[in-house]
């Protein structure tokens, strides 16, 4: 009983001496990456730059509308991609759509064609990019269409991957996906952190222009 009480006196000294853990002695949260900046028109020739939209929430998306991944999400009966659009603009994020297709390859744009495709696809991103050199896409490592990326108001890089959990071109599959874009932003626009940073993309390779050697 003695040994009992003399080892609970020390555990209670120990706490004791220990105390509440201080905020400056907590772990730094991990820093996220900057986002590439970049220049890009979009298909009525305004001229866009990520630092014009900083203290917002912004959405890349990489496009290519003739990619049977991206019909999925732009499919008619589901109309994921377009809803989503209509989601998150009503909730003043910025969502850039951005072609990264080089002239020649499949997908690739000139601007009166991009405002055809726009309307055409019902889309209601904020604006659709064109950046047939590669560049900007180059910048953010895409890979695929779709590939997303989520940036937060102070130009940091939150989310990039895949839009959901279930890969293949049937929209059928949609209702039992679980949307990962959706689920970043409804968590961070309630002031909670994002649940994952990156998913693996899935879709067509993005279109780059050949490099020169």
């Amino acid at each position: 009983m003695r040994s009992f009480l003399t080892l609970l006196s020390v555990v209670t000294l120990a706490a004791l001496t220990v105390g509440p853990v201080r905020a400056e002695d907590r772990p730094a949260a991990p820093r996220l990456p900057k986002a590439a900046a970049f220049t890009c028109k979009d298909v009525n020739g305004k001229v866009h730059k990520l630092s014009d939209y900083q203290g917002k929430w912004v959405v890349l998306e990489w496009v290519n509308y003739d990619c049977p991944y991206v019909k999925k999400h732009y499919h008619t009966g589901y109309k994921n991609m377009q809803g989503l659009q209509q989601t998150y603009t009503g909730k003043n994020v910025v969502w850039l759509s951005i072609c990264s297709s080089a002239p020649g390859k499949q997908g690739h744009m000139t601007p009166e064609q991009g405002r055809r495709r726009l309307v055409q696809q019902g889309a209601k991103a904020s604006a659709l990019l064109l950046d047939p050199t590669g560049t900007v896409g180059m910048a953010y490592g895409a890979k695929t269409t779709p590939d997303m990326r989520v940036i937060n108001p102070k130009g940091e890089l939150v989310y990039r991957g895949a839009i959901d959990s279930v890969r293949g071109t049937d929209p059928r599959v949609i209702p039992q996906s679980t949307n990962y874009v959706r689920t970043v932003l409804d968590a961070v626009l309630a002031g909670r952190p994002a649940p994952y940073a990156s998913k693996p993309p899935y879709g067509c390779s993005v279109k780059y222009a050949p490099r020169r050697r």
